[in-house]
């Protein structure tokens, strides 16, 4: 299943991989209640899921995060959103979030929703501070 949100925010790739990093990943999401701990680009967190190890990986465009161990091989990009040809549109940042299955109990999928959701919040009040900094 996939998940999607468009933060309005004018993070350009360069400044997603320099600023959203492991240590800060409580400050951009509300859903990562803290970072346990973080070296390179690997770490543990406690997250509304329970504690999950996690991984970071700059992609093109942004930054991938993936939880190894998740039974649901959660995995989400922040990404510079697409621009159509002559917009005029603030630009965004796209949050992509998936697991491995095509059906799951409500509940988790509305999880999933405010995770996502979360991460977008996150990038509006906070990416468009840093932007400008």
């Amino acid at each position: 299943m996939e998940f999607y949100a468009l933060a309005q925010c004018p993070l350009t790739e360069a400044q997603i991989q320099d600023t959203i990093i492991g240590q800060g990943l409580s400050d951009w999401c509300a859903s990562i209640d803290r970072v346990l701990h973080w070296e390179d680009e690997q770490g543990e967190i406690y997250c509304l899921w329970g504690q999950f190890r996690v991984r970071r990986e700059l992609i093109r465009g942004g930054v991938r995060f993936t939880l190894p161990e998740c039974p649901n091989a959660l995995a989400w990009t922040l990404t510079v959103a697409p621009q159509a040809p002559g917009a005029s549109a603030v630009p965004g940042v796209q949050v992509h979030c998936t697991i491995n299955r095509t059906a799951h109990e409500a509940e988790f999928i509305e999880s999933i929703k405010d995770f996502v959701d979360d991460w977008r919040q996150g990038l509006e009040r906070s990416g468009a501070t840093r932007a400008i900094a």
